[in-house]
């Protein structure tokens, strides 16, 4: 059973480090022979969580399955259309039956209950190729989905990757949110919003049970992974928070730039979330697994965001960022099981250097994202009474880290990003 209780959330009683893999599309996409193998290898991986969308992924990768939440019918456009009054026990049977499987590796399912592109008035809606659920089909949507899938013990995402600009656009996702909450009143919920963005209808931000936002995929807003948390725990939230999308790794930069982010830039957004408030846990995707991708199979809507084609999912499980991410959930459960707090100082005058300190304050962790001296003039760790240590975030390699003056850390002979970890004697 998961709880939240402060800044953090617990399952069985025990703090819950969340470390979610970005999977969208598993239920349209992933063979029952596939999902095995992914749950099998990315639990060897240290992953306790898989972010995942009950109903098709607008923009996810072509599959083979053919099998839906509701009947569909193509057109000669390109779009399709559900008939929402229908519900296809078929694909809920099998739904049930993966999770079931993650259940037996011990993983939280994270259920998104409606996708942008779904409801009216959202950015995604002006450019989704699918017809939109009709308001009276939520009830029953909504009651028929947290009724099967509650004994699992899963997180909801309300919504997937929204905005809420318009009264019905609210009234949508109010609907939403009332019923499940009526018929899995022990869930945790929370609201997935669109990238860089923070603003959640106050009426939600009162209920909700931690807060997720994304810093995405946009080359100019990657200072959000640090800023939003941040801006958030100033304006006094208290409850835990989650970087639930960052930068997927190999994923294109958005709106057709050209560029892929790279497993260090992964590591930048996922350290910065952490340190900067968002200490609960990070989400990592992989751009070939969210929208389980095979080589030669068609990509999804890409003109809203403009992304260039992901790798083959076989490629995509592979990439050495996933084990970066947990490996920072290592560090985070060993040195700082009772979570972390921003220090609030600019480190070297530099935002993208960020730090946090445990709750006893002896021991304070910094994220360095180029090799260098690092000033701790307004901090009260000194040369007297600290020891540090940095661990190489390319190698995993870890090693003392010697004092150039009373307030000042000596630069290693890291060559990439890294953390140093101070602890008072």
């Amino acid at each position: 059973m998961l709880k939240v209780n402060n800044h953090q959330i617990y399952k069985d009683d025990k703090p819950f480090f969340y470390l979610a893999d970005t999977c969208w599309s598993a239920f349209t996409n992933i063979s029952n022979s596939d999902w095995k193998y992914y749950l099998d290898y990315r639990k060897q991986q240290g992953f306790d969580a898989i972010q995942i969308n009950v109903l098709k992924q607008w923009d996810a990768s072509g599959d083979d399955l053919n099998l839906y939440p509701f009947p569909i019918t193509r057109h000669e456009d390109g779009s399709y259309s559900f008939d929402y009054t229908k519900i296809n026990e078929k694909y809920f049977d099998r739904a049930e039956q993966m999770l079931f499987e993650m259940q037996k590796h011990d993983m939280v399912p994270v259920l998104v209950l409606m996708w942008c592109n779904y409801v009216p008035g959202t950015w995604a809606s002006h450019l989704a190729i699918n017809n939109q659920f009709p308001y009276e089909q939520i009830e029953n949507y909504v009651k028929y989905v947290t009724n099967r899938f509650k004994k699992f013990n899963p997180i909801y995402f309300v919504s997937g990757d929204t905005d809420f600009p318009t009264e019905e656009t609210i009234k949508y996702y109010r609907e939403v949110f009332k019923v499940a909450k009526e018929n899995d009143p022990n869930a945790i919920y929370t609201f997935h919003i669109k990238g860089r963005y923070e603003e959640l209808p106050e009426e939600f931000k009162k209920q909700i049970d931690f807060f997720s936002y994304q810093s995405g995929h946009n080359f100019e807003g990657q200072h959000t992974a640090y800023d939003i948390p941040m801006h958030q725990r100033s304006l006094g939230f208290d409850k835990p928070i989650i970087n639930t999308e960052p930068c997927y790794e190999q994923i294109s930069y958005s709106r057709n730039m050209y560029g892929r982010y790279s497993a260090k830039d992964v590591r930048a957004a996922s350290w910065s979330s952490v340190l900067s408030g968002a200490n609960a846990g990070i989400t990592y995707g992989a751009h070939g697994i969210w929208s389980w991708h095979h080589t030669g199979a068609t990509f999804g809507v890409v003109e809203g965001e403009g992304f260039d084609s992901p790798f083959d999912w076989h490629d995509a499980i592979h990439f050495n960022g996933a084990n970066d991410i947990a490996f920072l959930k290592h560090i985070m459960e060993k040195e700082f099981p009772n979570g972390c707090q921003p220090t609030n100082i600019k480190i070297n005058k530099e935002e993208s250097i960020r730090s946090a300190i445990n709750d006893k304050k002896d021991k304070m962790i910094i994220y360095l994202p180029t090799n260098t001296k690092i000033d701790l003039k307004d901090s009260d760790f000194n040369e007297k009474n600290s020891h540090a240590t940095i661990t190489d975030l390319l190698t995993y390699n870890t090693k003392n880290l010697d004092w150039f003056k009373p307030k000042t850390l000596n630069m290693s002979n890291v060559q990439s990003d890294s953390i140093i970890i101070l602890s008072k004697e």
